[in-house]
């Protein structure tokens, strides 16, 4: 680490055509929704060099630099700043090649070669290759694998390699989108030494010199960055700062240049500030409340689900809340930025009477429950709690807010109580979202959810290379989900982030994650 890094660490104490062509065309556009900026934040021409200091929302003292324990936004950040993936999406939302310099499938997508880079270095000097690529990905399967992305790593019966750089995978069933899921931060690749993996060290645009899970890191740019016009700061100083307030103090009194997670009930105040810009990009960003269908009162009770569904005010929400920064959701995780939305299914009203009528039927009148939820969770979490009680109160529903501190949400709330808060910032495509967030085997399932036909229509619309079948497939499982799934879904969200006019940043912003798709520390620089 270097001497200025040091210092820094020290005084911080404050806080290839699918039938190939179509492939190409559309394959990642879904749900990486592009921001056109104002012209106040146009970029200028890119240029290296300074010490970017980042105030970051998520964090957690458990987080982990293996990427088959992601456990924060933090982690997952890092993923994509000092790892890179096989794929990736760009600034554009289109899909792209990185660690592959090229890739195609067989005739019905059963299989997938993927020609690596050549002379890719990783942060410890070793050149990358496809005994990397193998081992990389192949650690997230097995019965035992407690990975985000099993359940698409599950997916691939066999890795084999054909030559150092060349690598090949073979899949259960056709997948039309399965580039796209390479891209995903779990599958950052890792060097391989005396046969096992290095977490920690990548072939991204930085390395990580320093690091205090859940607290802060430091990043050094890697001299070797196997893209010459990115990753332009010299250093980057990340804080896990959880409270909004706290981060915006620090964008207004020039402790950081740059935060994530912008209440929307200050954005506007906080773009007034002179010498600071407020950034507003749509996506697939949403917000959740998932029920444990594998407990009581939950299990096997859906108008018990339907009834807590009617009794969300979204446009309320909407407008108090997100203060119009987003759009109504509909129990489904599927936005409108998705290649597979399905628009014509209802939009799912705020209904009293309907939820006193599912309530009755589910034999659960004067229904009384906790719901658990954090601010340190997104912005507005506490306040969407407790507007919900309101709405919920004119129902019957007695809601009860249960606020669970920042520090270890993921770990011991999410997946463990009963009824929780939780968001999703989507994922690229239908397929991508429904298996990770819904399929019977993933590890990310937060309902717990069990549905035959669900699951079976997933794994035909994943193989099914006719367009208008597929969209057919989704539009039936975005109802599913809405009707029958364990979650309520009462909005989308943009991702609002802030950050001081001496940064520049592209004419186009990445929405398949926050900040520009969790790879702004490449993208932007120093004006």
């Amino acid at each position: 680490m270097g001497q200025i890094g040091k210092e820094h660490m020290r005084r911080q104490t404050s806080v290839a055509n699918l039938r190939r062509r179509e492939f190409m065309q559309y394959s990642a556009a879904a749900g990486a929704s592009a921001a056109m900026l104002s012209p106040s934040v146009q970029a200028s021409t890119p240029k290296f060099g300074g010490h970017a200091r980042i105030g970051w929302h998520g964090g957690a003292t458990i987080d982990s630099l293996d990427p088959v324990h992601l456990t924060s936004t933090f982690t997952g950040m890092l993923f994509y700043t000092i790892g890179s993936q096989l794929t990736e999406i760009k600034s554009d939302g289109q899909l792209g090649p990185e660690l592959a310099e090229s890739f195609e499938p067989n005739a019905d997508a059963t299989e997938w070669t993927f020609n690596l880079r050549q002379g890719v270095e990783f942060h410890n000097g070793k050149t990358m290759d496809a005994d990397d690529v193998i081992m990389s990905i192949a650690r997230h399967r097995g019965e035992d694998s407690q990975s985000a992305t099993k359940s698409i790593a599950e997916t691939i019966t066999e890795l084999r390699k054909d030559g150092p750089n060349r690598v090949i995978f073979t899949l259960q069933e056709g997948n039309a989108d399965f580039p796209v899921s390479l891209s995903a931060q779990n599958f950052y690749i890792l060097p391989v030494v005396d046969g096992e993996v290095q977490p920690g060290i990548g072939t991204g645009g930085y390395s990580l010199e320093a690091w205090e899970p859940g607290i802060r890191g430091y990043l050094e740019r890697h001299p070797n960055y196997f893209k010459d016009d990115r990753a332009f700061f010299d250093s980057v100083e990340i804080t896990v700062v959880p409270d909004a307030t706290s981060r915006q103090s620090g964008l207004i009194s020039d402790e950081f240049d740059i935060i994530d997670h912008v209440p929307p009930k200050t954005a506007e105040l906080l773009g007034q500030q002179a010498g600071i810009e407020v950034l507003n990009v749509p996506g697939t960003l949403h917000y959740t409340f998932p029920m444990r269908l594998d407990m009581e009162p939950f299990k096997g009770n859906n108008d018990l689900r339907l009834a807590l569904k009617y009794a969300f005010d979204r446009e309320d929400a909407l407008n108090t809340v997100l203060r119009g920064y987003g759009a109504l959701g509909n129990d489904h995780p599927i936005s409108p930025a998705n290649r597979f939305y399905a628009p014509d299914i209802p939009q799912r009203a705020y209904d009293p009477e309907k939820a006193r009528f599912h309530l009755k039927k589910a034999g659960m009148e004067g229904f009384r429950h906790e719901l658990s939820g954090s601010e340190g969770l997104y912005a507005g979490c506490i306040d969407m709690i407790l507007l919900y009680t309101e709405h919920a109160a004119r129902a019957g529903i007695e809601i009860v807010p249960n606020r669970m501190p920042s520090d270890g949400y993921w770990s011991d709330v999410w997946l463990k109580h009963p009824w929780s808060a939780s968001f999703w910032s989507g994922r690229p495509t239908e397929d991508w979202m429904f298996t990770q967030g819904y399929s019977a085997e993933s590890n990310w399932n937060e309902t717990y959810w069990q549905h035959e036909r669900f699951n079976m229509l997933l794994k035909a619309a994943r193989a099914e290379l006719d367009e208008a079948r597929r969209r057919e497939m989704y539009a039936e499982m975005q109802l599913i989900c809405r009707d029958e799934g364990g979650s309520v879904i009462p909005l989308f969200a943009s991702h609002i982030s802030a950050h001081s006019s001496r940064i520049a940043i592209p004419d186009q912003v990445a929405g398949n994650w926050e900040m520009d798709g969790f790879k702004f520390l490449e993208r932007w620089w120093f004006a």
